[in-house]
């Protein structure tokens, strides 16, 4: 009973509490020089890092039947399936899952005792990200893939062309209808000659290689971002160690016992002052490595648009050279 008896009061549990117990908390942590959690780092390896997994679900996702994987595919399957949030509730429960809210969803089969909160079994998972893949998913129904470009046949070095009359009437009209389609499409892009297809095929390949560069400047501006939260993460767990063996060099029995922390703490620290003047904010770095992700993401979708447009341009040119070059010589 959490009712206080004097006062009739009762506790009420909401996040407000919760900070304010957790302030309490991290202040006695911190007279008591006890490491305090630090909650942008939590968020850092919610984000950034891979979770790891028990032995035996390893074991079992190898062979293919981890309950988290099983999770996972069901999940997947239902995405795509769904037109809103309530239908994707709907068609989990349809599959023998037991829903549970609170701060986190959690699902549970009815094979299983125990519930599984979705944010565990993947970043892509939480209920924000499930929401949000619905919408997309339903965006793609849409807007459905458009039709690639046709491949014109090279009927003079077609075994079957060769061999079958029929085929290679029909091989002829494929090939006419095909590089009619071609020459439209590139009409639309405002291309009227093969040197202006060229010219375009050679800027695509350009601005794909420029976007692969930003994308890989961007990795390696989070690989050192993540380095450098790490090492803060480091020098925060062993501050007090690091302090009391400044303080007593002569401890000879510490330094030995602790000598592995004092390595990485002296290691961590070394780095840091090589990138910063003093410890920077870890609040500060994870709000830049979000940004960076989110660059990252734009620009992985566009190099998606450029690859599929180059693809699309090599295509034509390859229809104009077997068509222009082989089939308008017979």
């Amino acid at each position: 009973n959490n009712v206080n008896y004097k006062t009739g009061k009762c506790y009420q549990s909401n996040k407000k509490s919760y900070h304010k117990i957790r302030f309490q908390s991290d202040e006695l942590c911190k007279e008591n020089k006890l490491s305090v959690i630090d909650e942008y780092y939590e968020a850092y390896k919610r984000k950034y890092k891979t979770a790891g997994k028990s032995w035996y679900e390893y074991d079992q996702k190898k062979k293919g039947n981890s309950w988290k994987s099983k999770l996972q595919f069901d999940i997947d399957r239902m995405i795509n399936k769904s037109k809103s949030w309530e239908e994707f509730l709907e068609n989990m429960k349809n599959l023998d899952y037991e829903i549970k809210f609170g701060k986190h969803i959690a699902f549970r089969h009815k094979d299983k005792q125990r519930f599984t909160r979705s944010k565990t079994i993947g970043e892509d998972y939480t209920e924000d990200k499930i929401k949000e893949r619905i919408d997309l998913a339903i965006m793609n129904k849409a807007n459905p893939i458009k039709k690639r470009v046709g491949n014109v046949i090279d009927i003079s070095t077609n075994t079957k062309a060769k061999s079958s009359k029929g085929y290679e009437v029909w091989a002829r009209k494929h090939n006419i209808k095909t590089m009619a389609d071609s020459i439209i499409k590139l009409r639309e892009q405002g291309i009227n000659s093969i040197t202006q297809l060229d010219d375009l095929i050679k800027k695509s390949a350009d601005d794909r290689q420029d976007l692969l560069d930003k994308i890989k400047k961007i990795e390696t501006e989070m690989k050192s971002l993540s380095q450098d939260m790490e090492n803060i993460n480091t020098i925060n767990k062993y501050r007090e160690i690091y302090k009391y063996h400044k303080k007593n060099p002569d401890d000879k029995q510490f330094a030995e016992e602790y000598y592995s922390e004092l390595s990485v703490y002296k290691i961590a620290a070394k780095e840091i002052l090589e990138n910063y003047k003093k410890l920077p904010n870890t609040k500060e770095i994870l709000s830049s490595l979000d940004k960076l992700q989110e660059k990252k993401n734009t620009l992985i979708q566009e190099y998606s648009l450029n690859k599929e447009q180059f693809s699309d341009l090599v295509q034509y040119r390859k229809n104009y050279e077997n068509y222009y070059g082989k089939e308008v010589e017979r």
